[in-house]
């Protein structure tokens, strides 16, 4: 028996690598259906090795179909092997979707936004990410041990689909005294991050061919979302101000808005805005859906009142997501529901993956609960003022009236918009030569932007790399 990779102590157990080899064989041809096996002391010689291990091996064929055994006789290629044989040698089968199915394949080339780099650039303004030098890790990995040594085997057990007691106590408490919303802890629901959020909105509240009204330009993940439930997207043009509610469509049933710093433009909904949106919503009895993506984060005074604070909770439901304040990688989202909707988003989440990891959920709750959360975000917020104001200057030195600044006010990125019209891929391949990161807005758009526009985040460099950054930027430009 000729073996096409010979036997490794560093390629894993020896009875499977034995395993495999006489898998292969009989699935190649190389062995026939119906020819039989070495007996186990021969293979077991030439291959170098104990009995026992090719042994084992054989009980896996055994059990697997691959071989049977005849008593006095030996051990035998199945026949069934060839079906097997031909199965796999046969063309490959395209599967029907469904609609869905169809919308989420055609959705993929467009979801990776910001796309990867093949390498990392030194200057790197990269978008949407939270601040990994600031956050307490050392602090975080206690209060996980913490909490896996303390937890009850009981909890490691499936834990309730709205996520835990204690988290959604600590959210509640965190949201009303810091977003002014109006909430109590029955109606926050934990969730893998906003994306599944939207998606148990979408999913609980939009029928194939019902008017939804989104931001134009806004947040990719909502749009692909929606377009995958089979809505009829309606855009809503969003200017200086944010969205515009006399632009509102009168049969929309709901509208998505990023009303504290609206992506990607950054613009900060007006007072005036906010009530004009929310009496549309209550003329035409539609739902409000606000995404407080990064309303953490403003420099210029306390946060704004959430919508939903200003609504009382009736029409607007609230989420968040703490990817973008604590780390991408922890995937714990939450939503604020009306108490209509709790039991409906609920059943959903325990439909769709049962519920959100606990012992996380637990460790989230005392970071949060122990004040370490609140601290931790005064920190971030001080950090990202020093960098939007060197980012700010450094523009406003080298590259002037030649653009304009959006979304300077809040959050963590601005718009760079430039005044002359030029090929937005191209400045970021010339950008990218010189070790600059910056990213096209025009992907958010719908329909193609009326000028050229860069987003750079600023939350993951130091402010001499900003400076040098926009330095090289103002050479392409």
């Amino acid at each position: 028996m000729i073996f096409e990779k010979p036997l490794s102590k560093a390629g894993g157990p020896l009875f499977r690598q034995v395993y495999h080899n006489l898998r292969a064989a009989i699935l190649s041809g190389g062995l026939r259906s119906g020819e039989r096996l070495p007996s186990t002391r021969d293979l077991a010689e030439q291959l170098g090795t104990s009995r026992t291990v090719v042994l084992l091996a054989y009980d896996q064929l055994l059990a697997e179909g691959f071989a049977v055994g005849r008593r006095g006789s030996g051990t035998y290629a199945s026949t069934g092997a060839g079906a097997v044989r031909a199965a796999a040698a046969a063309p490959p089968v395209k599967l029907r979707l469904t609609r869905f199915g169809s919308a989420a394949a055609a959705a993929w080339s467009r979801v990776n936004i910001p796309p990867p780099r093949t390498g990392p650039l030194p200057y790197d303004f990269v978008y949407g990410r939270s601040d990994l030098e600031t956050f307490p890790f050392g602090m975080w990995r206690r209060l996980l041990l913490r909490s896996a040594r303390r937890a009850p085997t009981s909890q490691l057990d499936y834990g309730p689909a709205a996520g835990s007691v204690a988290l959604g106590e600590a959210i509640c408490s965190h949201l009303r005294r810091s977003r002014a919303v109006s909430c109590d802890p029955s109606q926050v629901l934990v969730v893998n991050g906003s994306q599944q959020a939207l998606n148990l909105i979408s999913r609980v509240l939009i029928e194939p061919g019902d008017s939804v009204a989104i931001e134009d330009p806004g947040y990719q993940g909502t749009r692909e979302v929606l377009d995958a439930s089979g809505a009829r997207l309606r855009p809503v043009p969003v200017d200086r101000d944010g969205l515009d509610p006399s632009k509102l469509p009168a049969g929309a049933r709901m509208a998505f808005v990023t009303p504290s710093h609206q992506f990607p433009t950054g613009a900060i909904l007006p007072l005036a805005r906010r009530v004009a949106l929310l009496d549309w919503a209550r003329r035409t009895r539609a739902a409000i859906v606000e995404d407080d993506y990064d309303g953490e984060f403003r420099y210029a005074g306390q946060p704004l009142e959430s919508l939903q604070g200003l609504d009382g909770g009736a029409r607007v439901i609230y989420l968040g997501t703490f990817s973008r304040t604590v780390f991408a990688a922890l995937r714990i989202g939450y939503i604020v529901a009306p108490k209509s909707l709790v039991r409906a988003l609920t059943s959903a989440k325990w439909l769709s993956d049962r519920h959100t990891a606990t012992l996380e959920q637990e460790t989230l709750a005392e970071f949060i609960s122990c004040g370490m959360y609140e601290r931790y975000l005064r920190r971030v917020r001080h950090r990202n003022a020093r960098r939007r104001e060197a980012l700010l200057e450094a523009m406003r030195k080298y590259l002037g009236d030649r653009i304009e600044v959006s979304g300077d006010g809040a959050g963590a990125h601005v718009v760079l918009w430039l005044r002359e019209r030029v090929a937005e891929q191209a400045v970021i391949t010339g950008a990218a030569a010189r070790g600059v990161g910056v990213y096209p807005v025009s992907p958010y758009f719908l329909k193609p932007p009326p000028r050229s526009g860069l987003m750079l985040g600023y939350s993951r460099l130091p402010e001499t790399q900003i400076r040098e950054g926009i330095r090289r930027l103002s050479e392409v430009l």
